[in-house]
């Protein structure tokens, strides 16, 4: 299926756009670590997804340069929508040479469409339109059904390669941290993920779930201003202050063994465990929760839905599908604690409150003639109360 896409005739016409450094990578991710306000930045990403486009938008860059097309028409991704909505002009389609011509930190300019280095033309692309791509996307929702049949295919050769571990749990290895009958909070650098840890804070101050970070899902805790228990992933996003923050360090290993994770995790001085498996690291930390007797497994920033799953981009999404059968009944979204999840008010509370409302009283009564008076008379009942008490008590030892 081949996508219409238009110029826009509002947006980079003028021929004297400012001229602004770019930030050259083909992983999204790994530029956006790098990626400064005002900044071009220059990525391969077919089919932008909507965690990307999220990341993007935070660095406020002036425009993003994509040498693939950030919308194929395989299915309806929500990235390039997310970035227009936000003001980001997308440059697509322009072509790998881009790659070589344009090196980290050179200057370039934007006009049309065009990339520019002075006056030399650099790449030349075409300018998304928000307009067309809601129309494209509504036209990609009718061709979903390849992609299904791709994601079932998936799905069944995963279940045939980790059947031993999601029905068994074979080849969970062991960890050091306590999960039994505990609540986990799984915490991935996914869609909204700020906001449902805001919404959480209750929920962990009263419960003190165990706090796993999938890759830079542990730097969102410590953002958050909490301190992970444990970082479960390859570890090609996380910060070395997340893996020398004392957390138990779990490296998702390929089947073979290979993990070039490891080598990065032990040369910061920290000796990780080794989970081999297929699939996702959001999967293999919800397996490792469940294997290990957690009674609730909380997700926060995970991927619930198809279109979700589609979004991520990767065959190895179907993984995720089956592990949430798997975990399924101790598995909630972050989202579904907040609705049904109320602090509860302890008698430490309830005491604090009954204080502070009996002085607020005292100061209220303090504060006028009456109140001081009807204090008078409740200090001369007391007074009368303490001596017959003292007296009754004299009498009865004398």
């Amino acid at each position: 299926m081949t996508l219409r896409v238009r110029r826009s005739v509002r947006a980079w016409r003028n021929p004297d756009a400012a001229v602004t450094r770019a930030r050259v990578d083909r992983r999204t991710k790994n530029l956006t670590k790098r990626l400064r306000p005002g900044e071009v930045a220059i990525i391969d990403h077919e089919d932008i997804d909507r965690v990307s486009a999220d990341a993007l938008v935070s660095c406020r860059p002036a425009a993003v340069v994509n040498v693939s097309r950030s919308m194929s028409g395989r299915y309806p991704n929500q990235g390039p929508e997310l970035l227009l909505q936000a003001g980001i002009p997308i440059i697509d389609n322009v072509g790998a040479e881009i790659m070589s011509v344009v090196r980290e930190g050179d200057q370039v300019r934007i006009v049309d469409g065009t990339v520019l280095s002075g006056d030399t033309v650099l790449a030349r692309g075409e300018v998304l339109d928000l307009q067309q791509i809601r129309s494209d996307m509504v036209e990609a929702r009718t061709a979903m059904s390849e992609q299904i049949d791709t994601f079932a295919t998936n799905t069944l050769e995963y279940l045939r390669a980790e059947r031993d571990l999601l029905i068994d749990g074979v080849g969970v290895p062991d960890i050091r941290t306590s999960l039994d009958e505990r609540h986990a909070l799984i915490v991935v650098r996914g869609h909204h993920y700020r906001e449902d840890l805001a919404i959480l804070r209750s929920y962990i101050r009263e419960y003190r779930p165990v706090l796993i970070g999938v890759d830079g899902g542990a730097d969102a805790i410590l953002e958050s201003g909490l301190t992970p228990d444990m970082i479960v992933g390859d570890m090609d996003s996380v910060s070395d202050r997340a893996l020398t923050s004392g957390a138990e360090i779990v490296v998702h290993a390929y089947r073979d063994g290979r993990a070039p994770g490891a080598e990065r995790v032990r040369a910061l001085g920290v000796d990780p465990v080794i989970f081999s498996a297929v699939g996702t690291s959001e999967d293999i930390a919800m397996l490792l929760a469940d294997d290990k007797g957690a009674d609730l497994i909380v997700a926060v920033g995970t991927h619930a839905t198809l279109e979700e799953f589609l979004d991520k981009g990767r065959s190895g999404m179907s993984s995720t599908f089956l592990t949430r059968l798997r975990v399924g009944s101790k598995l909630v979204d972050a989202k579904g604690v907040s609705r049904l999840y109320r602090p509860r008010i302890t008698t430490r509370s309830l005491s604090v409150i009954f204080l502070f409302g009996f002085l607020a009283l005292l100061a209220a009564l303090y504060a006028t003639p009456g109140g001081q008076t009807a204090l008078q008379v409740v200090g001369a009942r007391m007074d009368a109360w303490w001596d017959a008490v003292r007296s009754f008590v004299l009498g009865v030892f004398t």
